[in-house]
C-alpha cells in the first residue's frame, strides 16, 4: 500500500455515514410518497393501485441506481482533487509555496482551527510520501457504499406502499401509509439529531414537519 493510500485509509469513514444513510432513506421515502399522494381514495381501483406500486418501485430503482453511480463519480472526483493537491505541494518551489497551497485547500472552518505549525506538519507529511498514485481509484468499500445507497433508496419504497397491498380499503391504506411515513421521518430526524449532538427529539419532530411540508409542495407542483 502506498503512502497516499495509507492516508486515505486512515481518514476514510464507515461505508456510509449516518447523514448519508438517513439522507438516502428520506430521498427514497419522498419519491415514494409522491406516488402514494397521487392515489385518489374515491376512484382508485386495484388496477390503479398496482400501477402506483409499479411506478413507485420503478422510480426508486432508477433513482437508487443514479444515486449509487453519482456517489462513485463524486468519490473519484474528490480523490482526483486530493491527488492534484498532493502533486502540487510536492512540486512547489519551496516550503512556503506548499503551505499556501494547503491553506487555500482548507475550508473556512478548518483554516481557523489549524495553526501554521500544523500546516507545515501536513506539508512535511505529504513531501515524505514514498509515492503518489497516477490516478484516483475505487475500492471494494466504495462499491459497497454505492450498493448500500441503492438498497436504501429502494427499500424505503416498501414501508409506504405495502399498506396498499395488505389493506383492501384504500382510505385506510393511505392513512396507515402516511402514519408510517411520519414515523420514518421522525426517526430519521432523531438519528440526525443524535449524530449532530443536538436535541434529537426536537430534530425528529422538525424533520416530520419538514417532510410533511415537502411532500405537500411536491404534490402541489405535480411531482
Amino acid at each position: 500500500m502506498s503512502g497516499m493510500n495509507a492516508i486515505e485509509k486512515e481518514v476514510r469513514e464507515a461505508v456510509l455515514s449516518p447523514v448519508d444513510r438517513v439522507s438516502e432513506m428520506l430521498f427514497g421515502l419522498f419519491m415514494a410518497l409522491t406516488f402514494v399522494g397521487a392515489v385518489s381514495v374515491a376512484t382508485a381501483g386495484r388496477e390503479e393501485i398496482r400501477a402506483m406500486l409499479a411506478a413507485a418501485l420503478g422510480c426508486n430503482l432508477a433513482w437508487g441506481l443514479v444515486d449509487a453511480v453519482m456517489y462513485l463519480v463524486r468519490t473519484v472526483t474528490d480523490r482526483g482533487r486530493s491527488l492534484t493537491l498532493v502533486r502540487s505541494v510536492r512540486a512547489a518551489a519551496d516550503a512556503e509555496a506548499g503551505r499556501r497551497l494547503i491553506e487555500r485547500s482548507l475550508s473556512r472552518v478548518a483554516a481557523g482551527l489549524v495553526s501554521s505549525t500544523e500546516v507545515e506538519a501536513i506539508r512535511g507529511r505529504i513531501a515524505a510520501l514514498p509515492g503518489v498514485p497516477e490516478r484516483p481509484t475505487l475500492g471494494w468499500d466504495d462499491l459497497l457504499a454505492a450498493l448500500a445507497i441503492f438498497l436504501i433508496v429502494v427499500a424505503s419504497t416498501f414501508p409506504v406502499v405495502l399498506p396498499f397491498v395488505l389493506i383492501g380499503d384504500v382510505d385506510t391504506a393511505k392513512t396507515v401509509s402516511r402514519a408510517i411515513a411520519l414515523a420514518m421521518l421522525f426517526f430519521g430526524g432523531l438519528a440526525l439529531g443524535r449524530y449532530a449532538g443536538y436535541g434529537s427529539w426536537k430534530v425528529g419532530f422538525m424533520m416530520a414537519g419538514l417532510g410533511t411540508a415537502l411532500v405537500v409542495a411536491i404534490n402541489a407542483l405535480g411531482g
